[in-house]
Formats: C-alpha cells, structure tokens, sequence
C-alpha cells in the first residue's frame, strides 16, 4: 500500500477505476492529472501493489469541511476480482486514513449503496464506521447512498439502541422506508447482518458519534 507516483502509475490506476465499475462513458471515468492534483494538496491516491508489481486496489480521496470540522472524503476504492476476500479493502482504508491523519482530519467520510449487504457489513461492522445521512437518489434515480463516518483516532462508542429493520434483501422499498424513518429521528446507523433465509436486519443506535 502506497502512495501512487508519476504519470503512469496515476493512468493505470485511472484504468483500473473504469475497468473494475465497468465504465463506458467518458465522463465517468477519473483523471490522472487530477489525482496527481490531489496527491500533492492534502488528498489520498493510493494503491495496492502485488509482488510482481500489479495494482490490484486503488483508492483516492481530498479535505473537505462540514460546519467547521475538517474531515477527509474517500471518493472511491476499486479491488480486482481476483484479490477481493484477501483484505486489501481494509488495508487500502486504512492506509487511506494515515494519509488523512495528516492533514488534521479526525475523521473520514464516504457514501455506500445501503442494500448491498456485504459492503455495510464491510463498513459498518468490520471498520466501525458510523451511518450519519441518508441520501436518496444520489447519483440520480435509483442511486440511494449512506454517508458514513469513522473516526479516525477512536474506536466507535456504543449507543442507544434506537430500532431494528428487518426486511428481505430483496425488498428496497421497506429497506428505503427503514432507513428514512430512523435517519429522520436522528439515529446512526451501527450494524448490519443477513440470515439464511435472505433477510437483512439493519441496526440504528442513538448517541455523539
């Protein structure tokens, strides 16, 4: 895990951005000057190099504020196929927030689609970040996220629990629902888990982050 240097470093892992999303068009797709920009003014470009010298992962970020607190947005992490399971999410993330303790960032942000059970349960129960926003239709129709926050310095205090969802994975629009009501009464989102049978129980908690 490093950060990435030079031109053809910062356009492979342009590449591999396209490539692991599937992008087509354009316009969906990252510039290498511009995560050059980012690595040398206070942002993360990062990535998973193996042994023989592949990038496997690639993850960047920037600085930004909210209400006078400095914290750092992790725009995207890309993994390839053949090296997801092996752990080099976390360790992407977690190099990423080196990076951002730089800076003077105590905590770091990113958005996540809610229904995809096995990223909450990434972020949520294996980082220990926290669900603080609801974003519906993010990207557009059809693209709801979760903002999340982890903090950087402290592990994630327990709080009051604040209700339960308990819905079919495949049911989004009960998921939506859930996920509207306990945001709007101001609860976080902790945890995460599936069963057998194909159901999702998404956990909310009161309580400071």
């Amino acid at each position: 895990m490093r950060t990435l240097a030079g031109p053809a470093e910062l356009t492979a892992a342009a590449r591999l951005y396209r490539t692991v999303f599937g992008y087509q068009q354009p316009e969906y797709g990252v510039s290498p000057r511009l995560l050059a920009a980012l690595r040398e003014n206070s942002g993360s470009v990062i990535g998973a190099i193996d042994p023989s010298g592949t990038m496997i992962g690639f993850c960047f970020g920037f600085s930004a504020v909210d209400r006078g607190e400095l914290y750092h947005y992790s725009q995207a992490a890309v993994v390839t196929a053949e090296a997801q399971g092996l752990g080099v999410g976390r360790r992407m993330k977690q190099a990423q927030a080196e990076v951002a303790r730089l800076t003077g960032a105590r905590t770091m942000r990113w958005t996540f689609d809610p229904y995809a059970l096995r990223n909450a349960h990434f972020n949520l129960g294996v980082l220990g970040a926290t669900g603080i926003r609801f974003l519906p239709d993010y990207y557009g129709g059809g693209t709801d996220r979760v903002l999340v926050s982890w903090d950087l310095w402290h592990a994630r205090k327990p709080g009051v629990p604040a209700g339960v969802v308990h819905a079919p994975a495949t049911d989004r629009a009960r998921l939506r629902a859930g996920l509207t009501e306990h945001f709007a009464a101001g609860a976080r989102w902790t945890g995460a888990t599936g069963d057998p049978d194909g159901r999702v129980s998404y956990t909310f908690e009161n309580g400071a982050l």
